[in-house]
């Protein structure tokens, strides 16, 4: 059995962003329990700044392996630079996981300059390489940051990830994957894609104001008074996943 937490859209840039981010780490790192991962799926910086991943960093740093993919508030190029130590590139920034049992595979559904999601060609073909390598007996997480799917929450559904299809067709050829992660919509929900589970971590920096409700202005998008959460995810030995939400207070 793994246990993995799952936090979404931290969007460093401020002493608010920062502090609900140490909130959860810290969180985390008091847990009287070794996790197995921590998943990180995206909007790491605010602006795309060197200065904020460098921040991220430090906030990030955890006896837990940490795994991070961008979002579409994040460059690329600053991410490599000041949360991983590269030379920056705007190429795609995937990444893959292998543990005891399972793997967790990281794309990159970013769209340098655009807030909606896209998986790159490059990226898709990277994918199918690695699940082909990937043992059929072991359970395959693939995370990323925008939702393939609709969430029937209009200010969202319009940046969602498109392209979809093209995603499905490669995870019809793999029936070890057994769920997918994403972040983007700030609002902890559940959904199915291409047959699997599709988990959303709810945001940490705001959450989402559903459609149904109360509004303060059309532009009211967000609560920045609810406290940050995050997901528990648990995979057990047949390679089913059990979702544990939770609030974190300062």
């Amino acid at each position: 059995m793994a246990v993995i937490a799952h936090l979404s859209d931290i969007h460093i840039d401020d002493e608010r962003s920062i502090a609900r981010t140490k909130t959860v780490m810290d969180y985390l790192e008091a847990l009287p329990y070794d996790l197995d991962a921590v998943v990180v799926t995206g909007d790491i910086a605010d602006h795309g700044l060197v200065t904020e991943y460098e921040q991220a960093r430090e906030l990030l740093r955890s006896r837990h392996p940490v795994l991070v993919c961008p979002g579409n508030h994040d460059d690329r190029a600053a991410f490599r630079q000041g949360l991983r130590g590269q030379p920056g590139s705007a190429a795609p920034i995937n990444q893959v996981h292998r543990a005891a049992g399972f793997s967790i595979i990281l794309c990159d559904s970013s769209i340098p300059g655009k807030d909606e999601g896209f998986i790159e060609d490059e990226t898709l073909a990277w994918l199918e390489d690695v699940l082909a390598q990937s043992p059929r007996d072991a359970p395959v997480l693939i995370a990323f940051h925008h939702p393939p799917v609709l969430l029937h929450t209009p200010y969202v559904d319009n940046l969602r990830q498109f392209g979809e299809q093209r995603l499905a067709a490669v995870v019809d050829r793999h029936p070890q994957i057994a769920a997918f992660l994403c972040g983007h919509a700030h609002t902890a929900a559940t959904a199915t894609f291409a047959g699997r589970p599709l988990v959303v971590a709810p945001g940490v920096v705001s959450t989402l104001r559903l459609p149904w409700e109360h509004y303060a202005h059309p532009a009211d998008h967000v609560h920045l008074d609810l406290p940050p959460g995050l997901a528990f995810h648990v995979l057990d030995d047949a390679g089913l996943l059990t979702t544990h939400y939770r609030s974190v207070a300062s």
